[in-house]
């Protein structure tokens, strides 16, 4: 049998400690990395398309001050898939 003594058990748990200890800080430093590389790609982003933004809204309020699109129109026949299909009759087969 293999016994180890009580110098060894220390030692062992020590040992163990000390790894639990320093992978934890290397994990903190890792997941403050990602955070902070995360910041920055959001705050480029942002900054990036602060124009496209500010066109967005634009538009959205030129439509609510001029209404809408199709304001007025309406759309007769049958709607498949957002497609109209209309059947055009001429005079000629109007007559029949």
């Amino acid at each position: 049998m293999n016994q180890t003594s009580l110098i060894g058990r220390v030692f062992a748990l020590i040992a163990s400690i000390a790894l639990i200890v320093v992978g934890l800080m290397f994990s903190v430093v890792l997941i403050a990395f990602i955070v902070g590389a995360a910041l920055i790609a959001w705050g480029y982003l942002w900054w990036k398309t602060r124009a496209l933004r500010k066109q967005m809204r634009e538009r959205m309020a030129a439509e609510q001050r001029y209404g809408e699109v199709f304001k007025g129109e309406v759309f007769e026949g049958e709607i498949i898939e957002g497609e109209v299909i209309r059947k055009v009759v001429s005079l000629e087969e109007d007559k029949r």
